[in-house]
């Protein structure tokens, strides 16, 4: 497919949420967009995430009657990301992001409710909050999409049921619970005969959640406006008039073609996870090279910007953000990336493990600072195996990696070497290639405490956040239970990577800077093509997506109004 014109007001390349933010902002602003993906989807790797939209200070928190302040979040970021570098971008987000909320709300399909409850991840730390900084997508109805909802990318079928069938959080306990209460059974009853009459449609379920939602939303506001996009198409260079990015010259067919931008180019492509030459340049030797990012995230962007005199921004305490995960093969052959974010780590009665059976982290912590654990404990080593370990009783309860939970054909998962089974624990260690002692000793010095709740070895469940991502029912800890029911499981989990954190330098516009420090005319950047304003902490869920439609926003903005600065970050302090 060819574009319509030769000239447009903006490109965009990349439609994940960062580059759909950009292109739906300009085009409300009046100005004619092109998109150009270089897959056959809309949504990137937002589309296969929790969706979740970290915005401090947001007005949706004071409407559900919780209170935070700008300043309240500066303290928070001063602790959990306490380099200086960037402080100026953090302090553009935090005066804007709320800004971004509301004017995508009133001029885009864009709808987003606070999650009451779900703390930062430090929730220890002064400032910090126990919800509502965090903002989830309103479920989309995707049949509105028509046509296009094919050009939507699916979510991981991990994520789903019955082969397409997505739920959201509130609909989790009731699933857990079929059989056990009339009302729950009910509930799944409906969801399931709801999915059925969908399907009878369309090839997956087309009630959306989640970062599928996000993205059908963002793209729903793309067709509203009438923003042309491009598929299966690849830009081969960005054209420069003098010293300024006036377009793209992109690869069609057997041939050349150059499409010019009047206002400026904005680059999303979603950074560099699978450039296997990035990752071995920025990335410790002991992360690998498992992503649980979309396949497209080849650094594009970056080698794009390259050619224009674009600066790296390095200034990172980790050049990624982390999350333990698991490997399998589908029933397809392709390869399955299971990122252990919250389904599983925190729950009672599982422990990690490293090469020589020993605990070595509090599961509970956030899945960035697990995986940064992983990478201490390996000393550099790459490919160090870790280990998850459970009982049935755990197994059934919660499910492991993609294993749901109530499942009870569960040997298959053995049968394909994912899910290592055992009678008990010192042939459980044999197995996974640990002294059988040194496993057992693990094991039983967990459960003297465990039996009370007790972790004192690492504290497990003493944080609000900890606990939040275990199972409430369980008592005293919600995060801390014995490990004594034959069978015995062990699952293999690697470091992986959520995103980059290295990505160009961007001003507080979100234009691209050179290595002087003086911005690119016409050349912007946001999503994980941008260095990250955390710096690769990660202070809470939500902190790439948040950044993400903010940028993607101001980008869109200052397009709209032919590149003239404005102060951002006034009142804000630049310590953040």
């Amino acid at each position: 497919m060819m574009p319509a014109q030769e000239t447009y007001d903006v490109i965009v390349i990349g439609a994940g949420a960062g580059g759909m933010t950009a292109a739906a902002v300009a085009a409300a602003e009046g100005l004619r967009v092109l998109v150009i993906e270089k897959t056959a989807f809309v949504g990137g790797t937002t589309a296969w995430s929790d969706g979740m939209v970290w915005i401090p200070a947001n007005a949706k928190m004071k409407d559900a009657g919780l209170s935070d302040s700008v300043a309240d979040a500066v303290q928070y970021l001063s602790s959990t990301v306490p380099e200086r570098a960037n402080a100026s971008l953090r302090a553009a987000f935090l005066a804007r992001g709320p800004e971004a909320i509301a004017y995508l709300e009133a001029n885009t399909e864009v709808r987003l409710q606070p999650v009451k409850a779900y703390p930062d991840y430090y929730p220890e730390r002064l400032g910090a909050t126990s919800g509502g900084r965090v903002l989830e997508p309103v479920a989309f109805d995707g049949t509105r999409l028509g046509g296009a909802f094919a050009r939507l990318r699916p979510p991981l079928p991990e994520f789903t049921l019955f082969g397409g069938m997505m739920v959201n959080r509130f609909d989790i306990p009731h699933l857990r619970r079929v059989g056990k209460s009339l009302r729950s059974t009910m509930r799944a009853a409906r969801l399931v005969s709801e999915y059925a009459l969908q399907r009878l449609q369309s090839p997956r379920g087309t009630t959306l959640y989640l970062g599928n939602a996000l993205a059908a939303r963002l793209y729903a506001s793309l067709l509203a406006r009438q923003v042309e996009a491009l598929f299966s198409t690849d830009v081969e260079v960005l054209s420069m008039q003098g010293d300024r990015v006036s377009g793209v010259v992109i690869r069609h067919g057997s041939r050349d073609r150059p499409i010019a931008a009047r206002r400026g180019v904005v680059l999303a492509t979603g950074g560099f996870s699978h450039d296997a030459v990035l990752r071995k340049r920025l990335f410790p030797a002991a992360a690998g090279f498992v992503s649980a990012t979309n396949s497209s995230s080849t650094g594009d962007g970056l080698r794009l910007a390259a050619t224009t005199g674009a600066a790296l921004n390095t200034d990172a305490t980790s050049p990624a953000y982390w999350v333990p995960a698991s490997l399998f093969r589908r029933a397809d052959g392709s390869r399955g990336v299971f990122p252990h974010t919250v389904t599983d780590r925190a729950k009672p009665g599982m422990i990690a493990v490293n090469a020589a059976g020993r605990r070595f982290v509090n599961e509970a912590l956030s899945y960035h600072e697990f995986v940064l654990a992983m990478l201490r404990d390996g000393n550099g080593e790459p490919d160090r195996p870790f280990y998850l370990i459970c009982d049935r009783a755990f197994l059934w309860a919660y499910g492991l990696g993609r294993i749901k939970p109530l499942t009870r054909l569960y040997r298959r998962y053995v049968a394909s070497g994912e899910l290592i089974e055992a009678p008990d624990i010192a042939q459980l260690a044999a197995r996974i290639g640990v002294k059988p002692s040194t496993l057992t000793a693990t094991v039983v010095n967990y459960n003297a405490d465990a039996e009370d709740g007790r972790d004192p070895e690492f504290g497990r469940g003493s944080t609000i956040y900890q606990r939040h991502l275990g199972d409430i029912s369980h008592k005293p800890n919600p995060c801390v239970a014995p490990i004594t029911r034959a069978p015995f499981f062990a699952m293999r989990i690697h470091p992986a990577d959520l995103g980059t954190a290295i990505g160009m330098k961007v001003d507080a516009q979100a234009r691209v800077l050179r290595k002087d420090g003086t911005p690119i005319a016409g050349l912007y950047a946001c999503g994980n093509d941008m260095g990250s304003i955390m710096n690769g902490n990660c202070p809470g869920p939500g902190i790439t997506l948040g950044p993400a439609l903010t940028f993607g926003y101001i980008a869109g903005r200052h397009l709209a109004e032919g590149g003239v600065t404005r102060e951002t970050a006034a009142g804000v302090s630049a310590s953040v």
